[in-house]
């Protein structure tokens, strides 16, 4: 069964995106500075911000799913120091639209 991860946050610096389960967590953990197993989920768009990856763990392991888009543009990302940002499930469902 799906658990959704009680809190989102976004990476808005552009992330490589042949990153997995393990690099995804070494990401959160080396750059974010927070812990992958928390449940939290963690967002990540690629440079061309055309490709998102969310990454959380579900009690029992990681949950990668990811979304491509084959036109437009996910309106975040571009900045060039690592930040992180809250978001709510109506702001991440904004962003999927």
């Amino acid at each position: 069964m799906l658990t959704p991860p009680r809190r989102l946050w976004l990476c808005t610096r552009a992330t490589d995106m042949r990153c997995s389960f393990d690099g995804l967590a070494a990401l959160v953990r080396r750059h974010l500075g927070r812990d992958p197993l928390s449940g939290q989920g963690f967002i990540f768009v690629n440079r061309r911000r055309t490709l998102m990856k969310l990454l959380y763990f579900d009690g029992d392991g990681y949950c990668v799913w990811s979304k491509r888009l084959e036109q437009g543009q996910f309106g975040v990302g571009g900045a060039q120091v690592q930040t992180v940002e809250a978001l709510t499930w109506t702001q991440f469902a904004a962003l999927l639209e």
